[in-house]
């Protein structure tokens, strides 16, 4: 039978930095592409500051991973079908992988190396935190080198119980809008930061589904001053990456990201959750100083032809570096 940890309690009772096991309990997925959640529930009695991943998981089986915080998960079962894309395993309930609360704090693929974050920063989880617990989604390209045992991709999370001073989050950009046939259009999104704290982003990462190019994120200075966070290839691995360069971002400064979508089909694509549809995703992982991370965690827009970084009823943005944020 599958044994999920109730709380993690037992295991997290050393000292300095420890690791936690967040592994898919010997599952047998029987189609390719399905998408699985595993929940841990996070000890409510103490707080944990989760300050590195170590995947353990092979690109011959599992495309890629994500780690979700939540309030609460998706259902109560141990394991769950949690693709809205994609094809559902048999036997088992169907649901998003957070019920409510969600945010991503850690993407894997394509053999990635391990993420240690910054000296001095931790994703703050349990008591004194929003995420109560934590949901490993493994997306399963292969099936065919899975053991008879079953399936333990997954991640070890290093934690500590030691307050850290500075604490990680991770900001989602994104769009609405839709792509008209034969066309290239550009997805974008900014909001202006409302925070009085200085952010200091340290990792990014970028999705689409097939249509796009390159995803690009900005930070613009006076709505005119633009300095490169990131950008990517999503066809290539999307997992975190470094940024470019150390930079802080202050309250009245504007983030920015632009997705260029090369639509060569007959048909209107739109964004949505399924395969056929798009999506125009930028994460940004940062840090602030302080116990909380940043709010509003999400920046989104209706996104194409009604919303762009320089239309008058969008962005507002001027002296915008369109070839660098379109290429690589």
């Amino acid at each position: 039978g599958l044994v999920v940890p109730a709380t993690v309690c037992q295991a997290l009772q050393q000292s300095d930095k420890d690791e936690f096991p967040l592994l898919m309990p010997g599952v047998q997925p029987e189609i390719p592409e399905a998408y699985l959640c595993t929940p841990i529930r996070l000890d409510t009695e103490a707080t944990y500051f989760v300050t590195g991943f170590r995947p353990n998981a092979t690109m011959m089986t599992a495309h890629h991973m994500l780690i979700f915080g939540c309030e609460e998960p998706g259902t109560n079962e141990p394991v769950w079908n949690c693709g809205e894309m994609a094809a559902q395993q048999p036997g088992l309930e169907s649901s998003r992988p957070c019920a409510s609360g969600d945010q991503i704090i850690y993407a894997w693929g394509m053999d990635a190396p391990e993420l240690h974050l910054p000296e001095g920063v931790g994703f703050r989880v349990g008591a004194d935190s929003n995420i109560k617990y934590l949901v490993l989604q493994v997306h399963y390209g292969h099936i065919d080198h899975i053991p008879a045992s079953g399936d333990d991709s997954g991640v070890f999370l290093e934690y500590t119980e030691t307050e850290q001073p500075k604490t990680a989050g991770v900001l989602l950009m994104g769009t609405g809008g839709f792509a008209l046939p034969h066309s290239t259009t550009y997805f974008e999104t900014s909001c202006e930061m409302e925070d009085p704290r200085s952010l200091h982003p340290f990792a990014f990462r970028t999705h689409t589904h097939s249509l796009g190019k390159v995803v690009s994120g900005w930070r613009v200075k006076n709505r005119s001053e633009w300095d490169l966070i990131g950008k990517q290839d999503p066809q290539l691995p999307q997992m975190f990456y470094p940024v470019e360069k150390e930079m802080e971002i202050k309250q009245g400064d504007t983030v920015a990201a632009r997705c260029t979508m090369v639509n060569n089909r007959d048909r209107t694509t739109y964004i949505g959750t399924t395969a056929e549809d798009e999506m125009c995703n930028f994460y940004m992982m940062y840090w602030v100083w302080g116990k909380r991370p940043v709010t509003p965690n999400t920046c989104f827009t209706r996104g194409p032809p009604s919303w762009s970084w320089g239309g008058r009823y969008g962005g507002g943005l001027k002296n915008i570096p369109d070839l660098q944020a379109s290429t690589l």
